[in-house]
């Protein structure tokens, strides 16, 4: 049976992987300075990581919600503390584009509205309502295209009003820094102007950490820049280092009836097992300090390549963009200098989302071969 296709798939087939290492199944060692789509958060193999699941499903891998689970509590209580979210309620589901939906689903019953705002090149999963507030007509179906919408520029506080005026709007969802869309970051009086307005009209604003949250910045979410409180921050990606595990914070002013949401795999003992070994590894090996770090020691090795039009992101969230598309400059590194790195919705972006356990020899390595790199693809400078 064929497989449906997803992704345009490059040569390499990984069999194993340790810390930011992934190996091939000919041996060839790898960089890895993507993390899978930024998931992997404390390192592949982590042997914490690999401990607590193991012993977890030794002892009981999965039962439904129906029972209590003790791990969801210390899951709740040690992400409270660790991200000073303590005040939040928490909800677990299985991945990101299900946190978004539902984080939308939450907000239109909470306000008994229907219309979201959300922001161009953002993008928030490929589930139904998650789609219709992703601006990519590729992935829109019908069926999703149902959902209103409106979508404003990454910046624009007076489209925002506008669109708020109307007064039928249930939610604005914005990524503290877009990932997919190619690291753009608005300004922080422009975060703050948006949680005003969304509380002047009546709207609840939906902070997608799913990509940049979980230490990766430097903050533990992203938003934390500005200083803002939003009503609800949707989680998935670098939570579980690879288990199928996400989850959604909800203020405690929002209120919701039981059966609203739920989940039949969602916060089950392995995935709980593997989140708590995250923050486990995050706090006692200080990752949000390192992801500080090293990207200030990134930032300085980028600034001295004049091929770099511009640096984006921040922390271990980073994105660098040429004036040509990047394409063959990725090839180049994977095949010919065995180094993982991403792309964007910008053709023009190379992404860098490594492990948070990255070291500045790692660094050094990438900057070595990216050199080599731009002598031999075309270079408009």
């Amino acid at each position: 049976m064929p497989l449906f296709d997803v992704y345009p798939l490059y040569d390499v087939t990984p069999v194993k992987a340790k810390d930011v290492w992934v190996y091939d199944e000919k041996g060839t060692q790898y960089l890895d300075l993507y993390g899978g789509h930024a998931v992997i958060s404390i390192g592949h193999s982590h042997p914490t990581y690999v401990a607590k699941i193991s012993k977890q499903l030794e002892e009981l891998g999965f039962y439904s919600n129906s029972i209590q689970n003790p791990l969801q509590v210390a899951l709740a209580d040690k992400l409270g503390k660790l991200s000073d979210c303590e005040d939040y309620h928490l909800f677990l589901c299985n991945s990101g584009a299900e946190a978004n939906e539902n984080a939308l689903k939450l907000a239109s019953f909470h306000t008994g509205k229907k219309k979201v705002i959300a922001f161009k090149n953002g993008f928030h999963g490929r589930t139904s309502a998650a789609v219709a507030a992703t601006d990519n007509p590729k992935i829109i179906a019908p069926i999703n295209a149902q959902q209103e919408v409106v979508f404003a520029d990454l910046g624009d506080a007076e489209a925002v009003e506008s669109a708020l005026k109307a007064g039928d709007v249930c939610a604005v969802i914005v990524e503290g820094i877009q990932g997919i869309g190619g690291l753009d970051e608005a300004s922080t009086d422009f975060y703050q102007t948006l949680s005003v307005l969304c509380k002047q009209h009546g709207a609840l604003y939906i902070a997608d950490e799913i990509q940049c949250g979980y230490g990766r910045t430097g903050d533990f979410f992203a938003f934390q820049k500005h200083g803002i409180v939003p009503d609800i921050i949707s989680m998935a990606k670098g939570m579980g280092n690879g288990f199928p595990v996400g989850g959604i914070l909800i203020h405690p002013n929002i209120q919701a009836s039981y059966g609203l949401l739920g989940t039949t795999f969602g916060g089950n003992h392995l995935a709980c097992a593997a989140a708590l070994a995250v923050l486990e590894v995050m706090d006692t090996e200080n990752l949000m300090q390192n992801a500080e770090e090293i990207s200030a020691y990134f930032v300085e090795k980028a600034q001295a390549i004049p091929e770099v039009k511009q640096l984006k992101g921040r922390g271990l969230m980073l994105g660098m963009e040429f004036n040509f598309p990047i394409a063959d400059l990725r090839k180049e590194l994977i095949f010919k200098h065995n180094i993982f790195t991403g792309s964007a919705k910008n053709p023009n972006v190379l992404r860098i989302l490594p492990p948070l356990t990255i070291k500045k020899e790692h660094v050094d390595q990438f900057f070595e071969a990216l050199k080599k790199v731009l002598t031999l693809v075309g270079v408009e400078k």
